[in-house]
């Protein structure tokens, strides 16, 4: 099987700065995850990488030993044949879901952790 690439957004439970160092040492330990981004206040963690979104929601789950509910996934395109093939309109509409996080992100203030 093929691991595609994902971009997951998670709701987790953050209580406190401890809960927040739980999950943002449990992000960092999973080899999978290329980039996440954790909104403390709403409790929402977005997670991208190559992956099996059930496989990582797992992971982050035990080891972290909170609560994880899988909100959205959201399959992106990643090998260079495929790009070349696909319309230039569908590569625009996957950046601008990016770029709507990352709005959300300087809205909200959230902080950043890269992989």
């Amino acid at each position: 099987m093929t691991v595609k690439c994902f971009c997951m957004l998670l709701r987790i439970n953050i209580d406190c700065n401890g809960c927040y160092r739980k999950v943002k040492r449990a992000l960092l330990e999973i080899p999978e995850i290329e980039t996440n981004m954790i909104e403390k206040k709403q409790s929402r963690v977005i997670v991208c990488g190559r992956f099996i979104p059930q496989d990582v929601a797992i992971k982050i789950k035990k080891k972290s030993n909170r609560r994880v509910e899988i909100l959205e996934i959201q399959e992106m395109n990643s090998n260079e044949d495929d790009n070349k093939n696909n319309n230039n309109a569908e590569y625009d509409d996957q950046k601008a879901v990016t770029n709507h996080w990352t709005v959300v992100a300087t809205q909200n203030q959230i902080e950043t952790c890269p992989a």
